[in-house]
């Protein structure tokens, strides 16, 4: 009777558990991209928020240099290969002034000492170092030249490894305190980064401290910067207070002035991220910077180390890298996109190499978008649209980020402003918290439809249009959001991308204002593959697979399946406690 009683007891327990997780399974489901196409929907500006705020003052704790002397500072990391990491930092002091002599770069060593052990350091990888400057020939305007920025590659590591590593001149000696960061796993359908995030336009405002503090709590393994990192060309060359519109407010500036100390500011803002996981940045327009002589993005290419060399590319502004089963693939819109050009050439031959049985995953980046329906910058880059989305969706792309547009905005699976199951989802995130403000205006609302002379890029042609086909045949904008895009909302964000397998993954937009909520979140879906839809003839990149009833009809199958696995998993969990307890009261 006993054993009876205790089994009924804890049979019932266990009916109850699998009921409550059935429940929670109901209640927390979330959608997935084969539910879509998704019908528009706009999320308002929230009248109660600012729209932005004041850049932080170089004087802030986590803007101002807390080191002295040649000690390295602005630690940062990047993915050289699945067996190798950048490591960059600076030491010394910059200068800024009418007149400036730049350091000799060779004064101060690049060294790395590493090893698997904290405080056992088997290995000391060495470096370049490099100085550069930021000259005006303007009377007035103040030069800059940088302290040493240094960048050592450590080869030969081990996928899925920590590592402990100091960086700096043991000769001096001015050595860094220990850091640490983990190696990815190698490429392979089943090995995927935790999380990765991605920002865009970052700026260095109360709101772009908000936007870090909230990723660095989500804890992630990588963060994608899809260009505009600083906004140090909001202001003159001699400082002061920057501006959220330069031309308003310095409309005689002989020049796009800008102030360099904010990217040593920004540096340090970053290191306590960087210096642990690796950052991965392409260009925006705020790094243009154009200078003496017509040099533009020499801050841009000189600070950051990127794997160009290692994917194939001749250039810092576009270039590839693996992330377990990922390919990430990070292209540049400020420099020559045409299809007859060097970047396109690299692309194609880095989009035939890739082996989808080994990297499932195809990611691509760059700044400005080419979906977007805000008035800012809208169809701004209708000429690198026409020249590359063709083979972006010939080799099956599956998510596009781009930045740009200070607002949030997730696409509709689109090729060619046409709805298609096998385009990629293209999402906007350019809603990091920089000076400018937050983006509120959509080009369908009522008298905000811009004008073909507005939104030109600062790089590229104007090929804007009337739509041909479609409702807004005839017309230059929608009357009403377009069907591809998704979801919108005008607030300041990051977003993280978990990738589950090799035809699931997890992105979730993250506002701000949600920063203390717990499990709050601004916009969440599991983005899916379909390889047996859209990898199964990609000889013909015109092959319209429109979205229809068998489409929709796998999406119940899946999500069934999906929650089910979920439930049974719970389920076996439950009765394998159960069973332990079982015995323990029967013997």
């Amino acid at each position: 009777m006993k054993i009876c009683t205790t089994f009924c007891v804890s049979l019932a327990t266990v009916l109850v558990m699998m009921s409550n997780i059935v429940m929670a399974v109901a209640e927390t489901h979330i959608p997935t991209t084969l539910d879509g196409p998704f019908d528009p929907v706009t999320r308002r500006f929230d009248p109660s928020l600012r729209r932005g705020s004041d850049d932080l003052p170089m004087t802030h704790p986590r803007l101002r240099k807390n080191v002295t002397s040649n000690f390295p500072e602005q630690i940062a990391l990047a993915i050289s290969s699945p067996t190798s990491m950048w490591v960059s930092w600076v030491t010394g002091d910059a200068q800024i002034g009418l007149n400036v002599t730049p350091v000799e770069s060779a004064s101060v060593g690049s060294e790395v000492w590493y090893g698997k052990k904290s405080g056992k350091y088997t290995s000391v990888g060495k470096g370049d170092s490099v100085v550069y400057s930021q000259l005006y020939p303007f009377e007035g305007l103040w030069n800059y030249t940088s302290g040493i920025i240094h960048h050592v590659k450590l080869k030969g590591l081990e996928p899925g490894t920590r590592y402990y590593y100091k960086c700096g001149d043991s000769s001096i000696p001015a050595m860094s305190q220990e850091h640490y960061f983990e190696t990815f796993p190698k490429p392979s359908p089943n090995n995927y980064p935790a999380r990765i995030a991605v920002i865009g336009d970052l700026g260095l405002t109360s709101n772009s401290t908000s936007t870090i503090d909230h990723l660095n709590y989500n804890d992630p393994s990588m963060i994608l910067m899809v260009g505009d990192l600083t906004y140090a060309n909001q202001y003159l060359t001699t400082g002061g207070k920057g501006a959220s519109c330069y031309s308003c407010a310095f409309p005689d500036a002989p020049i796009r002035e800008t102030y360099q100390p904010r990217w040593d500011g920004w540096g340090r803002f970053m290191e306590p991220l960087t210096s642990e996981i690796p950052m991965m940045v392409i260009e925006g327009n705020h790094e243009i910077e154009p200078q003496a002589g017509g040099i533009t993005f020499k801050s841009y290419l000189t600070r950051f180390a990127v794997p160009a060399e290692e994917s194939g590319s001749k250039s810092n502004f576009y270039y590839s890298f693996d992330a377990g089963g990922i390919h990430f693939i990070m292209l540049g819109a400020y420099v020559d996109y045409n299809s007859t050009g060097a970047q396109f050439a690299w692309l194609k031959k880095d989009l035939q190499s890739v082996d989808r049985s080994v990297t499932p995953w195809l990611v691509a980046a760059w700044h400005s978008p080419w979906y977007n329906s805000y008035a800012s910058h809208y169809q701004e880059f209708e000429c690198m649209r026409l020249e590359m989305e063709e083979l972006l969706f010939r080799y099956r792309v599956d998510i596009v980020f781009d930045g740009h547009v200070h607002a949030y905005e997730r696409m509709n699976r689109v090729f060619n402003y046409t709805l298609d199951p096998c385009g990629p989802v293209y999402i906007t995130v350019g809603d990091g918290g920089n000076i400018e403000k937050v983006d509120v205006d959509h080009a369908d609302d009522p008298g905000k439809c811009p004008s073909a002379g507005d939104n030109i890029p600062e790089f590229g042609g104007v090929c804007k249009s009337n739509f041909s086909t479609g409702p807004a045949k005839g017309n230059f904008c929608w009357n009403k959001q377009p069907e591809w895009s998704a979801f919108r909302e005008s607030s300041f964000g990051h977003g993280i991308l978990e990738v589950v397998n090799s035809t699931y993954a997890l992105w979730t937009w993250h506002r701000n204002q949600d920063n203390y909520k717990e499990n709050a979140v601004g916009d969440q879906i599991y983005i899916v593959r379909q390889p047996e839809l859209c990898m199964k003839d990609l000889k013909d990149p015109h092959q319209s697979l429109p979205y229809n009833s068998s489409t929709k009809s796998s999406s119940a199958i899946n999500h069934l399946s999906q929650d089910v696995s979920i439930i049974i998993s719970q389920i076996l969990g439950v009765l394998f406690i159960y069973g332990l307890l079982s015995q323990v009261e029967w013997s």
